[in-house]
């Protein structure tokens, strides 16, 4: 072979590592149940925040861990480097102190907004409730490990625990607890998914306090979170996060909380670096900072 293109060929296998070098993978949890659908909004913000970066760090992949895990476990395998890259999850004062988290919440504050999710037959014990300590004669149910736990307690709402996300269904359809409080942003494909059982939304009592949904990642992995932060704030800024939102009719959600019964409630495990002055970042800026 003449030297020169010798020199070519090496060239091109030189040029090609480097691009398979860049090919960086970002790993996942799967949801933890088949009927868990609300994995899918997140996973293309996640592809959208890549894709706006990928000229100042490189090309990307994104792929589902192979094995399904519960949210703790999850967080427990980002925490330790294996398999898992990020995690999207509600914020804690103890996640963010194992984790690092890139501060943009992800439903402009949607999660805490939640109705309750109930049983058919006892939407007449939930219509005469207007106090929150009248609602704190029932209990809530409410995942192991999730920051709510400490929420509801925090304001003297009795909860009881499930071990899996799926499970919860079952205990409140057997009657484990009186209610589910449910994201605004959740409640209705739920209801769809589990039309057996005859739950249903209970239609007066909002509870709200702030708990943004971040995207986490190893504390060593620096530079996944700059990158994150950098292209969420590109995809806010040239609207195509907000175009994402709408594409899942999110922004519509606001609506579900008008002429509703509002409990605030208090959340004492807000982060003080939670950027709830950027009014940019929330649906309903002014109500996240009324519950800090």
């Amino acid at each position: 072979m003449p030297c020169r293109y010798l020199w070519i060929l090496v060239i091109f296998v030189i040029a090609l590592a480097k691009v398979h070098a860049a090919n960086i993978v970002v790993r996942h949890a799967q949801p933890e149940s088949d009927n868990d659908k609300r994995q899918q909004y997140f996973v293309e913000l996640l592809n959208l925040a890549l894709s706006k970066t990928e000229a100042g760090f490189g090309a990307y992949q994104t792929q589902t861990c192979a094995v399904r895990m519960m949210q703790d476990r999850a967080l427990q395998q980002l925490q330790r480097k294996r398999c898992i890259d990020v995690v999207w999850t509600m914020t804690s004062l103890e996640r963010e102190s194992k984790l690092l988290a890139v501060r943009i919440p992800l439903l402009k504050g949607l999660l805490g907004q939640r109705v309750l999710m109930i049983r058919r037959e006892d939407l007449r014990r939930f219509r005469d409730i207007q106090q929150l300590s009248e609602l704190a004669q029932m209990r809530a149910g409410q995942g192991m490990g999730w920051p709510d736990i400490e929420i509801l307690e925090y304001n003297r709402l009795p909860v009881i625990e499930g071990k899996t996300y799926e499970g919860l269904f079952g205990m409140l359809e057997r009657g484990r607890f009186d209610y589910f409080p449910r994201g605004i942003s959740e409640v209705g494909a739920e209801l769809k998914q589990h039309q057996r059982e005859g739950f249903v939304a209970e239609p007066r009592i909002l509870l709200s306090y702030p708990a943004p949904i971040y995207y986490f990642v190893n504390p060593e992995n620096t530079v996944l979170a700059e990158r994150l932060e950098q292209g969420l704030r590109l995809a806010i800024d040239d609207g195509s996060f907000e175009a994402l939102f709408k594409k899942f009719n999110y922004h519509k959600l606001a609506d579900l909380m008008e002429n509703r019964l509002v409990f605030k409630l208090r959340n004492p495990s807000l982060h003080p670096k939670t950027p709830i002055d950027e009014d940019k970042l929330w649906v309903l800026p002014n109500l996240v900072k009324n519950l800090r």
